[in-house]
């Protein structure tokens, strides 16, 4: 995947999780959780595309 492809879906989540933050009323731990779910789908994801999260996945410890 090109990497101005995931920056624009970068930018896309941010501006998104923004509005949803700013615009949509929440209890502020729900809220934290949300962010949270989002980081962590969005971290998972980005490991996917650089092609790292099988090597994290095989780690041994």
């Amino acid at each position: 995947m090109p990497l101005v492809t995931v920056l624009l879906v970068l930018i896309v989540i941010g501006v998104l999780l923004w509005l949803v933050n700013t615009y949509i009323p929440m209890d502020p731990k729900i809220k934290n959780i949300f962010n949270i779910v989002v980081v962590i789908f969005v971290i998972i994801w980005l490991l996917k595309v650089f092609g790292l999260f099988n090597d994290v996945m095989n780690l041994h410890t």
